[in-house]
């Protein structure tokens, strides 16, 4: 097979990822053999492509937003033929303490799709059976990859941020995660305010039907319920707690942030309002997210790249020169 492979993380501008042909991988007990349909592109995976996420195997093959077909099964519940989903978490342990008490995203001993297993950069991938996820049959390959992480930490997001029906609410940063979002948020009847940094972005949350839209440190002029911060910025985070209304809640959905500034604690947290962080994601949350992604035909604008293009594809992104979510289809 055809595979896209990390071993020195670096610049962007340099291609650090190689185009190899391996062999086909055999999946262990309890996995399955998937050919890869469509895997989204991550700004996580930019993170470890450029070593701002160390290097936990070595060669890796990146991508945690797999669509994929069954085809070789060494586990009795998985049907050969069937499309699934596979996620950012590949695997937890089901015996720390977080797993036994319905908290498997904080695991002791997680696995990570495209990080500390190999992902879907590539024509073939091996993943945990009981890690699959249904999706739904009017999605098509390419609208379901970028829901895989995007889609699914967001909606993960929105819960730690106690959103509700008919709020207003901030977000902060308007890359993937973001769009997808606002679309689910409408649904929800909530007043959305977007700020962000670049023209396009500005311009396209302005289309999308943004109540508010300014730049990425800017202050809405109405007291937010709760905002959720997607640019790895802790200057972004100082301007989402500068925006939310007493008990209010900030949800920081960035698994890298460049640093938290000093801050004024009497006007920024006082009265109860609350700073969160959101780490990965549960099965659980994964299946509701797809079923309600399902039910109102969540469908991302979705820019395609070849494999052998994967390494344009995390400049895309880095650059921000795609206002869509970015797919490589093998």
């Amino acid at each position: 097979m055809r595979a896209c492979v990390l071993t020195k993380p670096g610049k962007l501008q340099d291609s650090v990822l190689e185009l190899q042909e391996l062999p086909i991988p055999e999946p262990a007990p309890g996995e399955v053999l998937l050919k890869v349909l469509a895997c989204g592109v991550c700004r996580t995976d930019l993170h470890i492509a450029m070593g701002e996420l160390p290097l936990r195997i070595n060669p890796l093959i990146p991508g945690h937003q797999i669509v994929g077909e069954i085809v070789d099964a060494n586990h009795t519940g998985a049907v050969v033929g069937t499309r699934v989903g596979v996620s950012w978490v590949g695997g937890t342990d089901g015996t720390c303490r977080y797993c036994q008490t319905d908290r498997e995203n904080l695991c002791d001993q997680p696995d990570f799709t495209g990080y500390t297993r190999n992902g879907g950069f590539a024509e073939y991938t091996t993943a945990r059976a009981d890690f699959l996820l249904p999706i739904p049959a009017k999605l098509s390959d390419m609208a379901a990859a970028p829901l895989l992480c995007a889609g699914i930490i967001g909606f993960r997001s929105l819960r730690i941020a106690e959103v509700q029906r008919g709020q207003k609410i901030g977000l902060f940063g308007f890359g993937s995660s973001a769009q997808l979002m606002l679309k689910l948020l409408h649904a929800w009847d909530c007043g959305v305010y977007v700020a962000t940094r670049g023209e396009t972005h500005r311009a396209l949350a302005s289309e999308q039907g943004a109540v508010w839209v300014g730049s990425e440190t800017e202050t809405p002029p109405d007291l937010l319920d709760a905002a959720i911060t997607f640019a790895p910025s802790g200057d972004v985070v100082i301007a989402a707690l500068r925006s939310i209304a007493k008990g209010g809640i900030v949800a920081i959905n960035a698994i890298h942030l460049d640093r938290i500034p000093q801050f004024d604690y009497n006007s920024l947290l006082w009265e109860e309002r609350s700073l969160r962080s959101v780490a990965n994601m549960t099965r659980q949350d994964a299946q509701e997210f797809l079923q309600i992604a399902g039910a109102i035909n969540l469908k991302p604008a979705v820019e395609t790249f070849p494999l052998e293009q994967a390494n344009e594809a995390l400049r895309a992104i880095y650059d921000d020169k795609s206002s869509s979510s970015v797919v490589l289809i093998p």
